[in-house]
């Protein structure tokens, strides 16, 4: 069993930068790919990037690549997500979840993640 808590979330104006946190209990943290997802009042949630246990292997939406950077610390149980250059259509409730037996390349399907986080707020003003 996994659970997972976010922070980090706040407001901020566009060109700016937020990094988002997501804490781990559970001693197989290491063994999870772990994702982050987001929401936007209306629309369906989407992917936005993810890293393979080993925290070798990363995979990023079009929307955010080179913008943003995932990354985890296996000691600590954390997952972050930096952002920089946030856009307005960057703002929604950002999601931190883990799954564990596929490939980081099906990593933005939705149903194969079995631990959710409850989200965090990322509101970006023009």
């Amino acid at each position: 069993q996994v659970q997972l808590v976010e922070s980090g979330g706040g407001l901020v104006q566009a060109g700016g930068s937020l990094r988002l946190s997501c804490a781990a209990t559970g001693r197989t943290f290491g063994m999870y790919v772990m994702g982050w997802f987001r929401q936007a009042p209306g629309k369906e949630r989407e992917f936005v990037a993810a890293i393979a246990y080993s925290g070798g292997s990363t995979y990023y939406a079009d929307s955010v690549k080179g913008r943003f950077t995932i990354s985890k610390d296996n000691a600590k149980n954390t997952v972050y997500l930096q952002m920089n250059s946030l856009k307005p259509e960057d703002t929604a409730i950002y999601y931190c979840a883990a799954g564990r037996g596929f490939s980081i390349l099906r990593s933005r399907v939705t149903r194969l993640y079995d631990f959710w986080g409850q989200g965090t707020q990322v509101t970006v003003s023009s």
